[in-house]
């Protein structure tokens, strides 16, 4: 859950959800959420250098800026009327817990391999099933159930408890995934009453409040130009990438483009072998392609449950 899942990025943005959307151009949609995972790894792996001489709310407070400074320019243009919400505590409660998630996983990316730590994020659409049964009473059938367990063990497989072979601050990025989850959950409860807009506004204000309160008591002033520079760039492409992710999803249908969210994993293992020299071990390799095929086989099961529910009934059937 990098902030690629996170930008309140990390590894599957808030607004990809599984309903199709408008489709234009599904090739110009991958291509757009391609780019956004890209910038995202590349954003993960600068917080992770900064980690080195900032608190982490110091740089994910940076991050969320960009982001920030982007609905101000979208509030300028469009006037105050995009904070018009049916659900103000669940929207302002989605920016806290975009706050949490970013923050808990920067402290995490402090002490594991980015690769790892990427790998064991991709937990977050199984909780997301969980919670949306539980919460929601959304129904899962028995493959689903199916899916997620195994997906579950796939991250046992990264992890392996007990043979000491992974930081315990792994155990953190699991926190940040379900910090990630719930904020999902979220998401699907406003998403029929509020604009995309909206909910963007409301993540980038509450989640920079929420990071400011605590800003003065970990605050230190950047002491080289690489820090700054560094700072700067997580704020620019986490916003670019929160952008791409938009136009991935106004370009595509999100059942097209949310696979490729899967690409991260290529990315931050590339950054983490080029900047830190770190490379997954066999068992993250088998986990990790464990979590990615549940994860899609998932994705494809919601596809088809969102195409069923949009099914006309049988006029004799009633089915």
């Amino acid at each position: 859950m990098t902030e690629a899942f996170n930008a309140g990025a990390s590894v599957i943005p808030p607004e990809a959800d599984l309903t199709p959307t408008r489709s234009v151009s599904n090739g110009r949609g991958i291509a757009f959420m391609l780019a956004a995972m890209f910038l995202f790894a590349a954003v993960d792996t600068q917080a992770k250098f900064l980690t080195e001489t900032l608190h982490p709310i110091q740089i994910v407070w940076a991050r969320q800026s960009g982001l920030l400074v982007g609905v101000m320019v979208l509030l300028a243009i469009k006037g105050f009327g995009i904070l018009r919400t049916r659900n103000p505590g669940f929207q302002i409660t989605r920016g806290l817990l975009a706050a949490a998630s970013a923050t808990i996983f920067t402290f995490a990316i402090r002490h594991v391999p980015l690769a790892d730590a990427i790998a064991v994020s991709f937990v977050a659409p199984f909780i997301v099933t969980v919670a949306g049964a539980l919460a929601l009473g959304e129904t899962v059938g028995i493959r689903r159930w199916i899916a997620v367990s195994i997906g579950f063990a796939g991250t046992l497989i990264v992890l392996r408890p007990g043979m000491g072979m992974v930081h315990p601050a792994i155990l953190l990025v699991l926190v940040a995934a379900s910090c990630f989850a719930f904020r999902q959950i979220l998401s699907r409860a406003v998403a029929g009453t509020d604009r995309v807009e909206t909910t963007i506004a409301y993540t980038a204000i509450s989640a920079s409040l929420a990071l400011t309160l605590p800003l003065s008591f970990v605050w230190r002033w950047p002491d080289s130009g690489t820090v700054i520079a560094l700072l700067f760039g997580v704020a620019i492409l986490s916003a670019a990438g929160e952008v791409f992710v938009i136009k991935a999803l106004e370009e595509a249908q999100a059942v097209v483009v949310a696979p490729v969210m899967y690409t991260v994993m290529i990315w931050g293992t590339m950054w983490g072998w080029l900047v830190f020299g770190q490379l997954p071990d066999a068992w993250t390799w088998t986990g990790t392609l464990v979590i990615v095929a549940t994860g899609i086989y998932t994705l494809n099961r919601e596809r088809l449950a969102d195409r069923a529910r949009a099914r006309p009934a049988d006029p004799i059937s009633g089915r």
